[in-house]
C-alpha cells in the first residue's frame, strides 16, 4: 500500500479493499489520461443525495426552500475545499508538472473535486452505507450549525424592516476580529442601532453568519 493511500484512509476513516480506487481518486487530470473525473461525477451525486436525506430527517418542519438553501451552503466548492484542507488532502494528490508549479495542491476547485472523487471511490469500494458514514463523519458539526444558521437567516432583514418602519437609521455592522486559520476562521461582528445603548455582537465561521447572530441578539434585546 502506498503512503498516500494510507494517509487517505486515515484522513477519511475508511479502509479500501480496492486500493486502486483510492489511487485513482487522488489522480488529477493534469497527471495523464487516467484521472479522478468520473469518480468526482459519481461522488458529487452521492454527496448531494446523502446531505439532502440527512437534512430532510433532521429538520422535519423545514420547507423545501429552506432545505435547499441548507444543502447549498454545505455542498459547494468552498465547503469541500475546506474539508480537503482540514485533512491535508492536497498533499496527497497526484498532479501534473504544470499544476504542481502553479499551486494546484491548494487550488479550491482541485481540492473540492478531489473530495468528491474520494467519496465516489468509497461508494464503489464499500457501497452507499460506507459513503454515507464517511460523509456524515467529514461534515460533523457543520450539519447542525448550518441548520441553526439557516433558521436565523432572516434576522438582518427583520431588524432592517423594523427600523425602517420607525424611520430610523439602518444597522451598522463592524467586524471586530477574525481568528483562526484560513480554512477554519471565526468572525466576530458588532451591530449598532440607535434604539439600543449597548451594541450586540455575534460570531460565526464567516461574516454573514456573524452578522446574522448579532442582528438576532439585537432583535431579542428589542423584544422582537
Amino acid at each position: 500500500m502506498s503512503v498516500s493511500v494510507q494517509q487517505l484512509e486515515k484522513a477519511f476513516s475508511y479502509s479500501f479493499s480496492d486500493q486502486s480506487l483510492a489511487q485513482l481518486a487522488l489522480t488529477h487530470s493534469s497527471a495523464g489520461s487516467t484521472s479522478n473525473e468520473r469518480l468526482e461525477f459519481l461522488g458529487d451525486a452521492i454527496l448531494g443525495f446523502v446531505i439532502a436525506a440527512q437534512l430532510y430527517e433532521r429538520y422535519p418542519e423545514a420547507p423545501e426552500g429552506e432545505l435547499s438553501r441548507m444543502r447549498a451552503s454545505l455542498v459547494n466548492q468552498q465547503s469541500l475545499a475546506d474539508i480537503a484542507a482540514s485533512v491535508k488532502l492536497g498533499e496527497l494528490l497526484i498532479l501534473g508538472p504544470g499544476e504542481l508549479k502553479s499551486g494546484g495542491r491548494s487550488r479550491t476547485s482541485i481540492l473540492s473535486d478531489a473530495v468528491e472523487a474520494v467519496l465516489g471511490a468509497i461508494y464503489l469500494d464499500g457501497g452507499l452505507e460506507a459513503a454515507r458514514k464517511t460523509i456524515l463523519q467529514i461534515y460533523g458539526k457543520m450539519l447542525l450549525s448550518t441548520g441553526q444558521a439557516e433558521r436565523r437567516k432572516d434576522a438582518k432583514t427583520l431588524l432592517q424592516e423594523f427600523l425602517q418602519s420607525k424611520s430610523l437609521a439602518l444597522p451598522v455592522y463592524e467586524v471586530l476580529s477574525i481568528e483562526g486559520e484560513d480554512h477554519c476562521q471565526t468572525f466576530v461582528v458588532r451591530c449598532r442601532i440607535d434604539l439600543l445603548k449597548q451594541a450586540t455582537e455575534g460570531s460565526g465561521s464567516n461574516r454573514k453568519l456573524a452578522e446574522q447572530q448579532a442582528a438576532e441578539k439585537a432583535l431579542s434585546a428589542l423584544g422582537l
